[in-house]
């Protein structure tokens, strides 16, 4: 399993995870990485969040594959679950609905993730992957990100479209 966990992590990059998630998701990846590059307009920064949040998603996957979470563990990742869908939701809903985008709510909702996601991979990752999870969690629930993508009139709206039109198909699916 560590064997996997490492080898699988080293090969982290966009177009080896392109092969094995789906459309939808490599779009919305795509979308998250564009997000990034045009905020903190550092290229290399943007590439880290995406492959830091890569790395963690196929580390747990490992776990989960080994049979490594205890019954507490796994209920955790099912309030985890919905505590995404939740924020998935409520993402779409504030680009849908003029007005309505409070950054507080998004950013509570992607601090709390956040925590849930240390509290489950705690005995089970590394300090260097908890770093990786708070890496993530924090770019994306950055107010100050937030509000630039959330702007009606700003560059990254466009994006905010395509990972929310990503997010409602996931959810149709039955996938987020």
């Amino acid at each position: 399993m560590k064997a996997q966990k490492k080898l699988l992590s080293n090969m982290a990059n966009k177009s080896v995870v392109q092969m094995f998630i789906d459309d939808t998701s490599s779009e919305i990846l795509d979308e998250l990485y564009r997000v990034s590059k045009e905020y903190t307009g550092n290229r290399a920064e943007a590439q880290k969040v995406i492959k830091d949040l890569v790395k963690i998603v196929v580390k747990i996957a490992v776990l989960f594959k080994h049979n490594r979470f205890s019954e507490e563990e796994l209920h955790l990742a099912q309030t985890f679950k919905k505590k995404l869908h939740q924020g998935a939701m409520t993402a779409i809903s504030f680009h849908e609905v003029e007005f309505t985008f409070d950054k507080a709510v998004i950013s509570e909702i992607l601090n709390s993730c956040r925590d849930m996601m240390l509290k489950l991979v705690g005995t089970h990752l590394t300090a260097k992957s908890h770093g990786r999870i708070n890496h993530v969690f924090n770019h994306y629930s950055d107010p100050d990100l937030l509000t630039q993508l959330y702007n009606p009139n700003g560059p990254l709206k466009p994006h905010l479209s395509k990972i929310c039109n990503g997010l409602n198909k996931l959810i149709e699916e039955g996938k987020l």
